[in-house]
């Protein structure tokens, strides 16, 4: 069941009502929180505790950490929605933009790393193997099609790094191009 708030009660709002919402809403997140699993539990409640805690910063700066463009991060994303990388996962710094991060999300699932397009012939488009970085502890791909603007204090830690002058930064750069322009993305 989702929530929407009507314009109605912004135009009437007052504290009394403020304090049902906050109390529906804290009801129905436990609610939430006790349906998952163990594992689900922790990743959301990791989720909400990084949040709370880099909120109010305006740049990783804050948090003396260092992110250049092809940083490989370990990166907290937020709670999600099915079908989207979220939580605490790697990802590659492609941009940098306005104190923001243009980031690109991977995974080390087995899986994933077969079904790359440039591992196998009919390989899905929206998967790109970088095979094992220094720094990380498996062979990995990205995922494409969930690139997004961050706010660098997402950033957790810097872990691995793929030059951007490489030969692989510039073709994972032109397939986003690519992506974003054909149609697939933007019609």
């Amino acid at each position: 069941m989702g929530y929407r708030v009507e314009e109605k009660w912004l135009s009437e709002y007052d504290q009394d009502k403020h304090c049902d919402l906050l109390e529906s809403y804290f009801d129905d997140y436990k609610k939430y929180l006790l349906s998952l699993s163990k594992g689900q539990q922790r990743k959301e409640c990791v989720s909400g505790y990084n949040r709370m805690k880099r909120v109010k910063y305006w740049s990783c700066d804050a948090l003396n950490i260092s992110v250049e463009v092809g940083d490989i991060c370990f990166i907290e994303y937020g709670q999600v929605f099915i079908n989207e990388a979220g939580y605490q996962h790697f990802g590659l710094v492609v941009s940098q933009f306005n104190h923001k991060l243009l980031v690109v999300p991977m995974t080390s699932n087995d899986e994933a790393v077969r079904q790359a397009r440039n591992v196998i012939d009919e390989g899905k488009e929206h998967l790109y193997y970088i095979g094992k970085v220094e720094g990380l502890n498996k062979p990995s791909v990205l995922f494409l099609n969930d690139c997004k603007f961050i706010n660098s204090c997402r950033i957790i830690s810097v872990n691995g790094h793929i030059s951007p002058r490489s030969r692989m930064f510039k073709e994972i750069c032109q397939c986003l191009k690519e992506g974003i322009s054909s149609g697939a993305v933007v019609k």
